[in-house]
């Protein structure tokens, strides 16, 4: 079975527009062969959609119709269609987890929360603590240290990851789990096919994804764009859409804080947190400085204060 079958849970719609594009295409006397240059692409890629293993891009669609003179028909249809009915179910993220054990290269960027591939245990097990059922709490904190396996290995595939800065400061757990995190960052960044790069907050010239985002590349070189909405996991394999994210990555890899100077910058937190000062960079972020017990006398009122004179003798 073919990664793209593997993947679809429910491909009903798929198959659906598929039967209705080569109903139209055997009506017009076309082939594959004779089509596929038409509406600009290769013939397995027309192949593919008619057998329902892959998602046609809009503008494919309207191209369709245009030489097949359909009237706009599979247009509607490939509006109505749900291409990806099972991203609604609780278990969508297997779907994520099939393509990444495939994968011979993946690149992340990641905010807010560290990325499960690099996260360490303490971290992993304070994420999953509010979990109220003992066996289910175990069962997901070994299936997520289970994913780093493949990759935090020697010869594993290739791992790159942009952290903003935001998964730094983000405090999980207790100030010691984000010094043990920041030090599992640091050691996984040693490994040959593992490359970690920071994107820093007071860089405001960086072009960052509206949202996390997972471009996976298969053995076969098929490729395919991941991200995640509130309750549910987006993918396409849209080619025009892969290179528009792939070149946004790039561009802010390029940017960003390099491999060493990003070693540097997670060291610096690492060493902040091991003093315990997990709101250090809220309070830096907001301007507020907090001053420690024996200064506060230096701010009583707002005047200055003199030494009180006392009496001489005599006087």
């Amino acid at each position: 079975m073919s990664a793209r079958n593997a993947a679809s849970a429910a491909p009903g719609g798929r198959r659906a527009f598929g039967q209705l594009l080569a109903h139209y295409r055997r009506a017009a006397n076309e082939t594959q062969e004779s089509l596929a240059p038409q509406i600009l692409c290769e013939r397995s890629v027309l192949s593919r959609i008619e057998t329902g293993d892959r998602v046609p891009s809009e503008q494919l669609v309207k191209r369709c119709d245009k030489v097949l003179k359909t009237g706009g028909a599979l247009y509607k249809l490939w509006q109505e269609t749900d291409w990806y009915p099972d991203r609604a179910y609780p278990d969508w993220f297997q779907r994520r987890l099939n393509l990444e054990a495939k994968a011979v290269s993946v690149s992340e960027f990641k905010e807010q929360v560290m990325p499960g591939l690099l996260q360490s245990e303490e971290y992993v097990q304070a994420l999953f603590s509010r979990d109220s059922d003992p066996a289910r709490r175990e069962q997901r904190i070994h299936a997520r240290l289970g994913r780093q396996e493949r990759f935090l290995c020697s010869g594993g595939p290739l791992l790159m990851v942009v952290l903003d800065e935001s998964t730094l400061r983000n405090v999980v757990g207790s100030p010691r789990v984000m010094a043990a995190q920041c030090r599992f960052l640091l050691n996984a960044g040693k490994l040959p096919n593992v490359r970690i790069q920071v994107a820093p907050a007071s860089d405001s010239k960086l072009s960052r994804p509206r949202t996390s985002m997972t471009i996976l590349k298969l053995l076969d070189g098929e490729e395919w764009v991941y991200c995640e909405s509130l309750d549910r996991g987006h993918f396409s394999d849209d080619p025009s859409v892969v290179a528009r994210h792939a070149h946004r990555y790039d561009v802010l890899r390029a940017d960003c804080l390099s491999a060493s100077d990003s070693a540097a910058f997670i060291r610096d937190a690492m060493e902040k947190y091991g003093r315990g000062r997990e709101s250090h960079y809220k309070r830096h972020e907001l301007g507020e400085e907090q001053l420690q017990p024996p200064r506060r006398h230096q701010l009583r009122g707002n005047r200055p204060r003199y030494p009180r004179l006392q009496p001489r003798a005599g006087q």
